[in-house]
């Protein structure tokens, strides 16, 4: 009895890891979703880091939030430069998707396309 209660754990538990890890494909000029749930879309906008993305990274993430100041400790470390947030491109777009980032207050749809298409049309510093 206790057996066939183990099997049935672990099958039930590998059916959901599989079907958690799944991930959808995502285009820059489309839309979709990166895994977590958080979609996104590019159509139509051309965001800019000094314009869009800098903006956002002082509201919500560095300067009012302190979480990603400069000389935070946190993971990610400081995000309040250009040659901060490319370094760490590929990650804060995995943090963003995955509803992980921010950790403390909200981050609109709006902001949330401006960042992911910045990084996905190549993260100009522009």
């Amino acid at each position: 009895m206790k057996k066939t209660i183990l099997i049935s754990i672990l099958i039930i538990s590998g059916i959901c890891i599989f079907t958690a890890c799944s991930k959808s494909s995502t285009t820059a000029n489309g839309g979709g979703t990166g895994g977590g749930g958080i979609t996104f879309s590019c159509n139509n906008i051309s965001p800019k880091f000094a314009a869009d993305v800098q903006p956002i990274l002082n509201t919500v993430c560095s300067f009012n939030s302190t979480c990603h100041a400069s000389g935070s400790v946190n993971s990610g470390g400081p995000l309040t430069t250009f040659a901060e947030v490319s370094a760490k491109k590929s990650n804060i777009r995995a943090q963003i998707l995955a509803g992980v980032m921010p950790q403390s207050g909200t981050i609109t749809q709006a902001q949330i396309n401006a960042f992911i298409c910045w990084i996905d049309a190549g993260a100009a510093n522009n």
